[in-house]
This record gives structure tokens, C-alpha cells and sequence, in this order.
């Protein structure tokens, strides 16, 4: 065991810790203002954050990182354009911090509610993406709480230069050492991270399936977050079909296709399968997409290769689809609970007793009708920005923005009352 690294992480987990006291007891404008000039520092800094990236980009290419991950690498002038309008919109959201969820009288005069807190000091781990390193520091100084980054090898140059603009930032702003930035890519950091609950409360991974349920697995910490992205929309026989053919294209390879909100598994009900299919295996053999379908789909598309059992199972993350024509609504329902990872589930459907029933029946953090799954995102979502997805039930579920940030606790107003 490195002793220096382990060292290293606690000396930033105790900051972080302290910070987050200061933090949690601020003004609203003091965190607004420092988020406020986070991204004017960014916009000022963009071209030395491009220069910093392409070194990143450069080893990925050496080391042969998989087009989709270059591509969440790349911070482009889109990406930084978007990284300032996170942190703009974040601090323009109200303040979480001291919100009082509700309030009751008892019987014997105890007036008793609830008020939002920061939950902590939060680990975020996470992959690939740089552009994490600014939507979580966001949400986090504007919960009031101390976060510690850790990402991905493959971005370190990207991250390292994006956390001193926010930490630095941060201390000139009065909120110094709430930003902590391991610089390490070794991973003997992870786990020491996630086995610090003293100074830790709250773990969010950010990356592979694998990856997160060991994460899951080995740490001391509770873990938020979600293993798998396997995505479904469901064609059903009152869809628009031509409607149908634009979300779905959309869902797998409209924005990217190495996103966890991505689609992943389609299903279509037998009475539109051939019109559809016939249309829309097409443009995704136009578009490079391979298809593995079940046997009535590849009757339909001769390009489709035999479905295995284990294609529903898989998050693809690449340019392959899995389909399945389906009898009615009801199997297509049992298909998601059997397969899915209750990320994000659509239905294209005309019809209304249709939509209500897959509302109601389809246990997933994001259920759509009439519209593509990778909307399921803080941006979007209207949270400024996200910490994560979760797919589970406790305590936050799907696009993690600043409720998911804070807990709550109970406050009494009495005068005088004593139990008997």
C-alpha cells in the first residue's frame, strides 16, 4: 500500500470535511457569486483549457481509446460553451439550503418540520468526461457541500487544469478547500476514497458497469448511482411511425452513442413491425448501425444478425441496436422489467390508455411518451446540471440536481412541553 496516496486522500478529505462546515453556514450569494465567476474564469480560460485538452486527446489516441470515449473527451467550443451555462443556471436555481419541506402542529402544541441540509462531504469517481469536473463543483457549492473529484486517467491534463479554475476561484470567493481535486491516476485513490466514511458521506461513480458494482460492492460508503444504461423504446401498434422512426434515431444516434441514456433495445409491436422496420433498419444500416434482431425482425431485415439472450442484457454504449417484435403492449412492459436496468423507457403511441399503462407499469427513474430517452439529464431536466443518474429508490432517483445534494432534518418549536 502507497502511504502517501493514502495520506494524501485523507489530508483532502478532511478539508473538504472542514470546508463544508464553512460552506453549509454561507450566503446564498456567496455561493452564487463564486459560481458566477467559476464561469467567467472558465470563458477567459478556454483556449488554455482546449491547448491542455488536446494532450488528453492525443494519449487517448495513442492508447487507442474507443471513438465514443474520444468523443466525450473532447471539450470543444460547445462543450465549454455549455460548462459556463451550467454553472450560469445553477447559481440562478433558489437556494436548497435551509428550505423548510413542511411544517405541522401536534396536539400538545409541537410545531414540527422538516428543512433541507447539505448531505455532506460527496466522492464523485468518474470517467472520460471532463466536463463532470465543473457540473458536479456547481451543484456542490451551491448545496453547501465539499466534494472530492477523482476522474478517469484518460483526463487527467483536461480535470487537473478545470479544478484549479474552480478551486481557486472558490477560495478568492471566501469558500476556500470546498473543491478537492485528486490528482492521481493511480487507483489505490479510489479505494481509499471510498472507505473514509468519518469524512465521507455520499459516493457517486460515474463510469463502466463494471466499474461501478465494484465500486458498489467494496466501499464502507453509500453508493448512489446506476451499473447499466440499457434503454428501451417501445413501437407500439397506434404509434406515428414516422414520428416513431425520428425519436428512435434520435435515442441511438442523434446526440451519442456512448451515453448511458442512449437507446439500446427496441421493441415493436407485430402489427407495425414490417412497415416500420422495413423504413427503419435501413437509415440504421445507412448510419453504420449493426443490428441484432430477434426472428421475426431479421424475416423483416435480412442485415439483422440472431439476437443471443444475452444481447438483451447488454449495454451497448456503440453503434448496435437490439430489436424485438412483440405481440402487444403487455409483453413489451414484461420485456423492460425482465431486461431493463430502470434507467430511462419510452413508448411512441397514439394512444392514450396505451401511454398512461406503460406510465404506470414501467418501473424506471425515467419514463417518456412520445419522446427520445436521452433527454434524461440535469440540462435538460431543468437542475442546471447533474451529479449523476441514479436507478435506485433511496433517496434520489434519476438526474441528480441540488434535492438530490441535500437531506433534511427535523426542527421542534415548543414552549415548554414535557413527555409524560
Amino acid at each position: 500500500m502507497n502511504q502517501d496516496i493514502q495520506h494524501m486522500i485523507q489530508l483532502k478529505a478532511k478539508k473538504a470535511k472542514s470546508a463544508m462546515r464553512v460552506l453549509s453556514r454561507s450566503s446564498a450569494d456567496i455561493r452564487n457569486n463564486a459560481l458566477l465567476a467559476m464561469a467567467e474564469n472558465i470563458l477567459k480560460a478556454k483556449d488554455d483549457i482546449q491547448e491542455v485538452n488536446q494532450y488528453d486527446l492525443e494519449n487517448g489516441e495513442k492508447t487507442g481509446l474507443e471513438a465514443p470515449l474520444m468523443q466525450r473527451l473532447l471539450l470543444d467550443d460547445r462543450k465549454i460553451a455549455r460548462m459556463v451555462d451550467n454553472l450560469r443556471q445553477v447559481a440562478a436555481l433558489p437556494d436548497p439550503i435551509g428550505e423548510v419541506i413542511s411544517m405541522g402542529e401536534r396536539p400538545n402544541g409541537l410545531k414540527i418540520g422538516r428543512v433541507r441540509v447539505p448531505i455532506g462531504v460527496v466522492g464523485v469517481v468518474y470517467e472520460s468526461r471532463p466536463d463532470v469536473t465543473v457540473e458536479v463543483s456547481a451543484l456542490c457549492i451551491k448545496s453547501g457541500n465539499g466534494v472530492i473529484l477523482r476522474g478517469g486517467s484518460e483526463a487527467i491534463h483536461s480535470n487537473n487544469i478545470l479544478a484549479s479554475i474552480l478551486s481557486d476561484t472558490a477560495a478568492k470567493e471566501g469558500v476556500p478547500d470546498a473543491i478537492q481535486f485528486v490528482d492521481t491516476t493511480d487507483r489505490q485513490a479510489v479505494y481509499e476514497l471510498i472507505r473514509l466514511p468519518e469524512y465521507i458521506d455520499l459516493v457517486i461513480p460515474r463510469g463502466s458497469n463494471e466499474f461501478v458494482q465494484k465500486l458498489m460492492r467494496e466501499a464502507v460508503i453509500p453508493v448512489l448511482g446506476h451499473a447499466d444504461g440499457i434503454c428501451h423504446i417501445y413501437v407500439d401498434v397506434a404509434a406515428d411511425l414516422e414520428m416513431a422512426i425520428d425519436i428512435c434515431m434520435n435515442a441511438k444516434i442523434g446526440y451519442k452513442v456512448a451515453v448511458c441514456n442512449a437507446l439500446e433495445t427496441l421493441l415493436v409491436h407485430t402489427d407495425v413491425a414490417t412497415d416500420f422496420l422495413s423504413n427503419f433498419c435501413g437509415a440504421m444500416r445507412d448510419a453504420n448501425v449493426e443490428i441484432r434482431g430477434c426472428e421475426e425482425t431479421q424475416k423483416i431485415f435480412s442485415g439483422a444478425i440472431p439476437a443471443t439472450e444475452e444481447d438483451w442484457r447488454t449495454e451497448y454504449l456503440d453503434y448496435i441496436l437490439s430489436i424485438r417484435v412483440v405481440d402487444d403492449i403487455g409483453t413489451a412492459i414484461d420485456h423492460i422489467e425482465t431486461y431493463g436496468s430502470h434507467h430511462s423507457d419510452a413508448i411512441i403511441t397514439e394512444s392514450y390508455s396505451a401511454s398512461q399503462r406503460f406510465l404506470k407499469e414501467v418501473d424506471s427513474a425515467a419514463v417518456y411518451v412520445n419522446a427520445s430517452t436521452v433527454f434524461t439529464d440535469g440540462y435538460e431536466f431543468g437542475l442546471g446540471a447533474e451529479v449523476g443518474i441514479s436507478t435506485q429508490k433511496l433517496h434520489s432517483r434519476g438526474p441528480m440536481g441540488l434535492e438530490g445534494l441535500t437531506s433534511y432534518k427535523y426542527i421542534i418549536y415548543g414552549d415548554g412541553q414535557v413527555r409524560e
